[in-house]
C-alpha cells in the first residue's frame, strides 16, 4: 500500500485489501510505556484471568491505532485523515507465545465527498471476531 492514492483514482465501493497486524505480549508492554496505561490486564495473565478475562487483552487504543495505520498506509503520505472514529465491540486476546494475536483490518470506500475527501468504512477482526464496529475514516486525498 505504498503507492499514493488520488481522489480521481478512487471509486465508491472499492475494496481495500486486508492487512494483518501482529500484537504480541512484548508489543503490549511497549504500548504500556508509550501510552502510560499500565493496567495489569494488558500484561499480567494471572490478574487478567482473576477478573474474568480469558487471558491478557490488548489495549483498545492499540486496536484502534492499527485501523488508523491501515488508513494512512492506504492513503499515502500526501493524504490527510480528517475524521476517524470507532466503537470497541470485542477484546483482542493476546496469548503468551511468539505470534500473539492477529488483527486483520480491511476497508471499503463508502462515498466520495466534496473537497477531495473520501469516506472509508473499516472492518477489524481478531480470532474470527469483529473487534471494532462503526469504524469509519474520512480522508482528504491529493
Amino acid at each position: 500500500m505504498s503507492e499514493q492514492v488520488s481522489y480521481e483514482s478512487v471509486a465508491v465501493g472499492a475494496e481495500l485489501p486486508t492487512v494483518s497486524y501482529q500484537v504480541t505480549r512484548l508489543s503490549l508492554v511497549k504500548y504500556c510505556g508509550a501510552s502510560g496505561d499500565f493496567n495489569v490486564i494488558h500484561w499480567n495473565e494471572r490478574i487478567a484471568r482473576s477478573v474474568g478475562l480469558p487471558d491478557v487483552i490488548a489495549h483498545g487504543m492499540i486496536t484502534m491505532a492499527q485501523a488508523g495505520r491501515f488508513v494512512t498506509d492506504w492513503a499515502g503520505p500526501r493524504a490527510t485523515v480528517a475524521e476517524f472514529g470507532v466503537r470497541f465491540s470485542s477484546m483482542v486476546v493476546v496469548p503468551d507465545d511468539l505470534t500473539g494475536a492477529t488483527i486483520e483490518v480491511s476497508g471499503q470506500v463508502e462515498d466520495k465527498l466534496d473537497g477531495n475527501r473520501v469516506a472509508i468504512v473499516l472492518t477489524a477482526r481478531s480470532a474470527d471476531t469483529k473487534v471494532l464496529t462503526r469504524a469509519r475514516a474520512v480522508v482528504r486525498l491529493p
